[in-house]
């Protein structure tokens, strides 16, 4: 797949749109089958050690608990373009800073993701 600045820009976009509109179904839609996520909220939220979710189905259901809250807002401030690879981020309502890099497959749709924050109270 050959990743432009701007595909990755409409990409990102789309994604922030689809949480803003919880639209769960558009939000899944940019996820491999066999996608893998890291996320420090997995570890404090589902108290998974290593932080790691693996496949569609259990990203669905991680996701579901975020798109619950009635504050939620994000904010998309710069994407990244990398080797098969981008990272976008973004601002949350509650202050906080996301970094999602992400690694795609040749349809385009993530296969990795790695999120880190900064700012705020990422345990809620």
């Amino acid at each position: 797949m050959n990743l432009t600045q701007n595909t990755a820009q409409t990409k990102a976009q789309n994604w922030i749109d689809a949480w803003n509109n919880r639209d769960l179904d558009a939000v899944m839609m940019h996820y491999a089958d066999d996608v893998s996520v890291c996320s420090p909220l997995v570890k404090r939220r589902l108290n998974k050690s290593d932080g790691w979710l693996h496949g569609k189905s259990a990203l669905r259901d991680y996701f579901t608990v975020g798109m619950g809250n009635p504050d939620l807002q994000f904010i998309l401030k710069s994407v990244h373009v990398g080797m098969q690879s981008m990272s976008m981020v973004y601002a949350c309502e509650n202050g906080i800073q996301v970094v999602d890099t992400m690694e795609l497959n040749a349809d385009g749709l993530t296969t990795r993701m790695v999120a880190c924050y900064s700012g705020g109270d990422t345990r809620v």
